[in-house]
């Protein structure tokens, strides 16, 4: 005796069963073979409004054509009566009994996300033929052994003219929407409802993502008018707030790879050289001197010793205000060069586009340098160490003014 028979042994020869609104669904072997029934509930078949509406959805279920929808075939008794239903061949079981015997499986990649796909699915179209589900519970709710797809058998909108549908639903109750037990307007919301409920105790054993979280609060939302319109619109306010998600941790992720970059840059780039700065005293400008008639060749390209105490004096502040008019100008410049590169703008950008860019920058201050350099008549080494001085300043005001900004 196998697993199955000794299991089917203890449950009087029955196995994987589980209450549905309108009976009790099981396997039971038959001929050798095991076959899905479902025993229509007797207290229900007295009813003439049951057995109205079970007759209805036994003609509709035949039409109806959807992957996740089960197909049966009915046992009349000899009053006439719908006893049994015979359930096409396939091993099905209530997602209940799965998430029982293999709570792990909630943590499959793809369960989730498949179980709701399914679901909207076949509510989708349901509602294209005019039907609504209901209820989606644990144990309504079949699964097929193997893939795990979702099943449906029987659908709770045939039922509606049930005076007492608490009573029909039992403990699944809990499961539909307000509106339904208080014979209220009926539309695709309740099974929005329904589905959000049933998706809630598939996270009882799994933490509930946050797209999940805010879109089944949503959806079970005591008014109708509260929730989303159509189970379609469930599946993408889900789907939306993930790739949402998504991109946030893809930006956050490219940030910091920008971080890194910069960081890593910062550390390859040569220590300028340090110059002690003592800034001159103001002078007249230079443009005054000029338009005195003053002429750099007047002092005369001589050597400092054949020169007298007046003349050094006079060279000496030519040469500083010479500076002073490139430093101010040069800085200038060169604040408006490196802010192209340290702003919290540009920090975004990919390590080749900021290596790029710091390329040209440096390019484009060297020029600077000799330019104003020569206009300044200051040799090629006193404007670089003056021009070293004043980048190396700048530089560290905007990675202060940067870091404060963070």
């Amino acid at each position: 005796m196998n697993y199955e028979e000794m299991l089917a042994a203890k449950n009087d020869g029955r196995l994987n069963k589980t209450l549905l609104p309108i009976g009790e669904y099981y396997r039971v072997q038959m001929d050798g073979k095991y076959r899905a029934m479902v025993d229509v509930r007797p207290e229900l078949n007295s009813s003439i409004v049951f057995s109205g509406a079970l007759k209805t959805e036994c003609e509709r279920n035949k039409s109806l054509v959807n992957r996740h929808q089960l197909h049966y075939t009915t046992v009349i008794d000899e009053n006439g009566e719908v006893r049994q239903l015979e359930v096409e061949p396939g091993v099905f079981l209530s997602m209940e009994q799965l998430l029982n015997e293999h709570p792990a499986v909630v943590g499959e990649k793809g369960f989730v996300d498949n179980t709701l796909q399914g679901l909207v699915d076949i509510t989708t179209y349901l509602h294209s033929q005019g039907i609504k589900h209901v209820c989606y519970s644990p144990k309504s709710v079949l699964v097929r052994k193997g893939d795990h797809a979702v099943m449906l058998l029987s659908h709770g909108s045939f039922y509606l003219a049930m005076d007492d549908q608490r009573a029909f639903y039992g403990d699944d109750a809990v499961f539909v929407a307000p509106e339904v037990l208080d014979h209220g307007t009926i539309d695709e919301r309740c099974d929005v409802y329904s589905i959000g409920k049933f998706m809630e105790t598939i996270f009882q054993r799994a933490d509930m993502s946050m797209e999940y979280r805010k879109a089944l609060k949503k959806a079970t939302s005591e008014k109708p008018e509260d929730r989303y319109e159509t189970p379609q619109a469930l599946l993408k306010a889900v789907q939306s707030r993930r790739s949402m998600m998504h991109s946030a941790w893809m930006l956050l992720a490219a940030v910091i790879i920008a971080l890194v970059a910069f960081g890593i840059y910062e550390e390859l780039m040569p220590e300028p050289v340090q110059v002690e700065y003592v800034k001159p005293a103001p002078r007249q400008a230079t443009d005054d001197l000029l338009d005195d008639g003053f002429k750099p060749e007047d002092l005369g390209v001589v050597s400092a010793d054949s020169l007298t105490e007046e003349q050094q004096e006079a060279q000496r502040v030519y040469q500083a205000k010479a500076e002073e008019i490139f430093r101010k100008n040069y800085e200038k410049e060169a604040d408006r060069i490196l802010s192209k590169i340290y702003n919290k703008d540009y920090m975004n950008a990919t390590e080749k586009q900021f290596a790029a860019q710091s390329q040209s920058t440096i390019e484009e201050l060297m020029k600077l340098q000799q330019k104003m350099g020569v206009e300044a008549s200051l040799t090629p080494e006193r404007a670089q160490l003056i021009a070293s001085e004043i980048i190396e300043r700048i530089t560290n005001e905007k990675k202060k003014q940067l870091k404060g900004n963070q």
